[in-house]
C-alpha cells in the first residue's frame, strides 16, 4: 500500500446544533489523534467515515473510489474497506473469539474455513491464540480490545477507525494496553483514526493531532507541535495535562 492519502474527505454536515464542516486527508501507514470536547463532531465524522451519517455537501473518497458524494453516491458501510473498534468493541457475546473475527471476512463473502484459518492467524498475531474458544465475557478488557482490533484488521481495511478504544480501561491498566496497542498500530499499513478525549494516547499512538472544537478544525500539524504552540484554551488544556507527571 503506497503512502499517499487512502482517505479524503470534505464535510459537510449538519445535525441538530452541530455544523461539522471539515476537511481530512489521512495517509497510510500514519496515525491521527481526533480531539476535541463533547459535542464538537469527533464520532460524527467517524460515522460519516463509516457510511453512518450521509453527507449534506461535500465527498468523502477511499483509496481513490468515491463513497459518498451527495446526490448520486452513497456506498453503504459493509462495501466500504473500513475497519471499525468501538468503544465497548461490540464483540458478539454468543460467539467464541474466533467466530467474532471469523464475522468480518465471512460476511464478506469469504468462504467459512478460510475465515476461520485468517481468523486463527489474526488472534495469534494480537497474542489470543489460547482464547480461540473463549466468549468474549471472559476475557479482560485488553483482551477484548485486542480480539475486536483483530476482527477490524481481518477485513484487510485500507483505513482502521478507533473510537475512544480506551474509554473502557480502568487507569491501572490503560499505559500497559495502550503500549500493546500502540505495537499492534505500528505494524498495520493503513492509515488509522483515533478519536480520543486523552491526550496520553495522542502523544503515546499518534503521529499527527487533529482538534475538532464547533465542528471546526483548530489544530493540524504533528502532536508536539500543536501542544507547543496551543491556539485556543482547549487545546492550552490539553498541553498542561501532557506535561503533568
Amino acid at each position: 500500500m503506497s503512502r499517499g492519502p487512502v482517505v479524503e474527505a470534505a464535510v459537510g454536515v449538519r445535525l441538530g446544533p452541530l455544523d461539522l464542516q471539515v476537511e481530512l486527508a489521512l495517509a497510510a501507514g500514519t496515525v491521527t489523534a481526533l480531539l476535541g470536547p463533547n459535542g464538537a463532531g469527533k464520532t460524527t465524522l467517524l460515522r460519516v467515515l463509516a457510511g453512518l451519517v450521509p453527507l449534506d455537501t461535500g465527498r468523502v473518497r477511499l483509496d481513490g473510489r468515491v463513497v459518498d458524494e451527495p446526490p448520486a453516491v452513497l456506498v453503504p458501510p459493509e462495501r466500504r474497506r473500513l475497519g471499525i473498534v468501538h468503544q465497548d468493541y461490540l464483540l458478539f457475546p454468543h460467539l467464541s473469539v474466533l467466530d467474532n473475527v471469523a464475522f468480518g471476512p465471512r460476511s464478506r463473502g469469504m468462504r467459512s474455513r478460510e475465515t476461520r484459518e485468517l481468523a486463527a492467524a489474526w488472534l495469534h498475531r494480537v497474542g489470543l491464540a489460547d482464547r480461540a474458544r473463549a466468549r468474549p465475557g471472559v476475557l479482560s478488557g485488553g483482551q477484548q480490545q485486542r480480539a475486536a482490533l483483530a476482527r477490524a484488521l481481518a477485513t484487510d481495511p485500507v483505513a482502521l477507525l478507533l473510537d475512544e478504544p480506551l474509554a473502557a480501561m480502568d487507569a491501572r491498566h490503560r499505559p500497559q494496553v495502550r503500549a500493546e496497542l500502540r505495537t499492534h498500530l505500528a505494524g498495520y499499513p493503513g492509515a488509522t483514526l483515533l478519536i480520543t478525549h486523552d491526550v496520553a494516547d495522542a502523544v503515546t499512538l499518534a503521529d499527527r493531532l487533529v482538534v475538532l472544537e464547533d465542528g471546526r478544525v483548530t489544530h493540524d500539524a504533528a502532536v508536539d507541535d500543536v501542544l507547543e504552540r496551543p491556539g485556543t484554551p482547549y487545546v492550552a488544556d490539553l498541553a498542561a495535562a501532557a506535561r503533568r507527571p
